[in-house]
């Protein structure tokens, strides 16, 4: 076992880490979580179908605040093309490729799920 101090907030706090061996660290088979009734799901904005290229996804549920695209732009990779409000938090959303912004998929204001498809550039 290993001791360790840790501060936290200004207040330290003395905790102790024991070592497990493989064999003591397999995993352990969660209970199964109730039933929970079914949401109704927000409809999700229209989107021009595209043939080819690279959707753009929501990495998180949350609100859009900003599209800083618009079909027809290009853009680079790394480039922030949405602002997403999550957590109180604001996160960019950036294009993982270089392209043009061949649909936008989103508006401001709108609430997304994870994996929601928010643009796509080709």
């Amino acid at each position: 076992m290993k001791r360790y101090s840790i501060t936290v907030n200004g207040k330290a706090y003395d905790v102790a880490v024991e070592e497990l061996s493989a064999d003591a660290a397999a995993p352990v088979a969660a209970a199964p979580a109730p039933a929970a009734a079914p949401k109704a799901a927000a409809p999700a904005p229209a989107a021009a179908p595209v043939a080819d290229g690279t959707k753009v996804s929501a990495p998180m549920p949350g609100t859009i605040l900003d599209v800083k695209v618009s079909v027809g732009d290009s853009v680079t990779a790394g480039q922030a093309l949405f602002v997403l409000e999550a957590m109180k938090m604001e996160n960019d959303v950036n294009s993982p490729v270089a392209g043009k912004v061949l649909s936008v998929n989103t508006t401001k204001g709108t609430a997304v799920e994870t994996g929601t498809v928010l643009a796509v550039i080709g």
